[in-house]
């Protein structure tokens, strides 16, 4: 769990960056700070999965190396599952639109298809399989937070350029 716990302090810079430019918290902050919070578990997850040699000889207590490969994922399954509502949630506040909403329902869509196979897959299978398994949820998991923080900067330039859809209902 210390990436649980660590996880938070990456996750604190938009918060403090929101804070900073406007004086104060505010929900789309948090779901920021929600969204890289619950995002860290699977992705070093996956990435101590197909390290886990490295992190056992290391002593390094990471998931599979304390509590074994089903369990962890298990893990990365139930936060990708957590995951998905918290990054559509954006789509429904200041810093989202129907672009981000779109774009996030596909990237939960293949972060979540990705997260069942890696949880369904063969845990006898040949080393090389499950480390291909566990190196393409780990590179998905990457491009997944920054495609879904890009989405935030394409509704921002399209709100700047006054091309956002009037009425969007920006529930918070």
């Amino acid at each position: 769990q210390n990436i649980v716990i660590g996880g938070a302090a990456g996750a604190f810079p938009p918060m403090i960056g929101w804070a900073v430019a406007t004086g104060g918290i505010a929900p789309e902050s948090v779901l920021m700070f929600l969204l890289i919070f619950v995002w860290t578990p699977p992705h070093f997850w996956a990435l101590a999965l197909f390290r886990n040699d490295d992190y056992r000889r290391a002593g390094v207590p990471m998931l599979p190396v304390t509590a074994g490969d089903r369990v962890t994922r298990n893990h990365i399954l139930a936060y990708s599952l957590v995951l998905a509502p918290i990054a559509i949630a954006p789509a429904f506040t200041t810093i989202g639109g129907p672009v981000y909403l779109a774009g996030a329902i596909v990237l939960d869509a293949l972060l979540l298809i990705g997260a069942v196979r890696l949880w369904r897959r063969d845990p006898d299978a040949a080393s090389r399989d499950r480390f291909l398994a566990e190196k393409r949820f780990f590179g998905l998991s990457i491009v997944y937070l920054f495609l879904l923080f890009a989405l935030l900067l394409a509704e921002a330039a399209l709100g700047a350029a006054g091309l956002t859809p009037a009425g969007w209902p920006a529930l918070v």
